[in-house]
């Protein structure tokens, strides 16, 4: 049956990596449906929000296969939507609906009378050709008006990731604000003894599924940072006793040295265009800030003060950069230019703060604080100001941003247990601070690394 006001969208499929080639069509629909944006919209910058409640039907299919792909697909978009905290998914015991009659037209008296403020609905067709068809409707409940329907076609083993797009399409659709779920998170992966540790260079997707090790645990590796342009990362490894920067293409499996850096401190993190690194190096008992070209492999000091200069990251435009230093007597953080110029202090608060990260939105930046043996990961606007804690624990460290800036990844480290034990477990929060999540990992997990949406 052809589905009217569905835009169909045909998705390429390239390589297990790049599966999809997005076409315009979302700012289409919307347009056409304008009368039901002002009805149905969550505001997400307030501090706390009652979550939406929100019905994910399972979506319809024919054959068997269709209809288990139509459950597992909805589950997904369900478990994405829930776990950002804005969405309450109704549990679809209380549907009165069946998914074949929605198909054709939703009943809505019935989804009000469960409360369903929005609806999702949906279909599964495997194709002659092998290519498996998704399309989905976002319906508003209250006004009785579609909002936006998508379809795509990818082959099936690829449900999942068209899972993790549509719940980006409707939570764009409904906050106004990028989604972040087609995301992966590189870690490290953590094993054995707390003093012989077994630390292997881990990925999965955002919500923990897809889990695959991408080193063995021979060799110790450290500080994983994601290319932001690229699906391409770069981590601290020691072979021997030589720490080395290497580069990791994930489309590809192939691994390149950067350099061999003796003393380095953190691993060094992209650019915003990708072309280059910037890095803290110990060099005759000193951490000055450096910055790589990956084109040349030119190194360029950036810092020169007899201090203890770290973590640099790069604002979104690339024309700053945060970093801490002790400079001023404790621990706290700094911006300068991207050329090393026009130094300044940020913070001045008691405690110390460490691992400060630019949001890609520009207008925050993450870090750690330790102040009277308490950790927190917190935030602050660029100048300093508007400094809220989200975060706090026996340790709590290594902030990094999800795509849109809306939620920050990190670990959290439990105190010994009487066995001697210490758990290290990965988390999300968004900047309310009121949604924490696990990310339940198979092993501990620390150093946490988001990815940009998969290209």
């Amino acid at each position: 049956m052809q589905i009217p006001n569905l835009i169909d969208i045909r998705l390429a499929i390239g390589t297990a990596s790049r599966l999809f080639t997005p076409l315009l069509a979302l700012g289409m629909i919307a347009a056409a449906s304008g009368a039901a944006r002002a009805e149905l919209v969550v505001d997400i910058t307030r501090g706390f929000v009652e979550p939406l409640p929100i019905a994910v039907t399972d979506f319809d299919g024919s054959a068997l296969d269709e209809t288990q792909f139509g459950k597992d697909i909805s589950r997904v978009i369900a478990a994405d939507l829930e776990r950002s905290g804005l969405f309450r998914p109704i549990e679809q015991g209380a549907f009165i609906q069946d998914p074949a009659t929605l198909r054709i037209a939703p009943k809505f008296g019935d989804w009000r009378l469960i409360n369903a403020q929005a609806l999702i609905s949906g279909a599964t067709e495997l194709q002659a050709d092998g290519r498996l068809r998704v399309e989905f409707r976002l319906w508003d409940v209250f006004a009785e008006i579609q909002i936006t329907g998508l379809a795509y076609f990818t082959t099936p083993a690829n449900w999942r990731r068209v899972a993790h797009i549509i719940a980006d399409a409707i939570y764009k659709r409904l906050t106004g604000e990028e989604g972040y779920f087609d995301t992966r998170i590189v870690y490290i992966a953590e094993s054995g003894p707390q003093n012989r540790r077994v630390k292997r260079l881990s990925i999965m997707d955002q919500d923990g599924d897809n889990h695959r090790f991408l080193t063995d645990g021979s060799v110790l590796v450290l500080t994983p940072r994601f290319s932001p342009t690229t699906q391409e990362i770069t981590y601290l490894s020691y072979v021997g006793e030589t720490p080395r920067v290497f580069l990791f293409n994930l489309n590809t499996g192939q691994q390149e040295v950067l350099g061999n850096f003796p003393g380095m401190t953190f691993a060094p993190r992209f650019s915003p265009d990708g072309n280059s690194v910037i890095m803290s190096l110990a060099r005759s008992g000193n951490s000055e800030i450096y910055r790589m070209d990956l084109r040349t492999r030119k190194v360029t000091r950036l810092t020169d003060h007899s201090a203890i200069d770290t973590s640099p990251s790069y604002s979104p435009d690339g024309g700053e950069i945060v970093f801490n230093s002790d400079r001023g007597g404790t621990q706290q953080i700094y911006v300068m230019s991207e050329n090393g110029g026009n130094v300044r202090r940020i913070t001045f608060s008691a405690g110390r703060y460490a691992t400060p990260v630019w949001s890609p939105r520009g207008d925050l930046i993450a870090f750690t604080r330790i102040y009277q043996s308490e950790f927190y990961i917190g935030v602050m606007r660029p100048d300093g100001s508007g400094e809220r804690m989200l975060a706090k624990g026996f340790l709590v460290e290594g902030p990094t941003w999800a795509p849109n800036g809306r939620v920050l990844s990190f670990y959290r480290q439990e105190p010994a247990s009487d066995r001697g034990v210490v758990r290290s477990k990965l988390y999300t929060i968004d900047l309310t601070g009121f949604n924490e999540r696990e990310i339940v990992t198979p092993i501990d997990g620390s150093d946490p690394a988001w990815s940009p949406l998969i290209p």
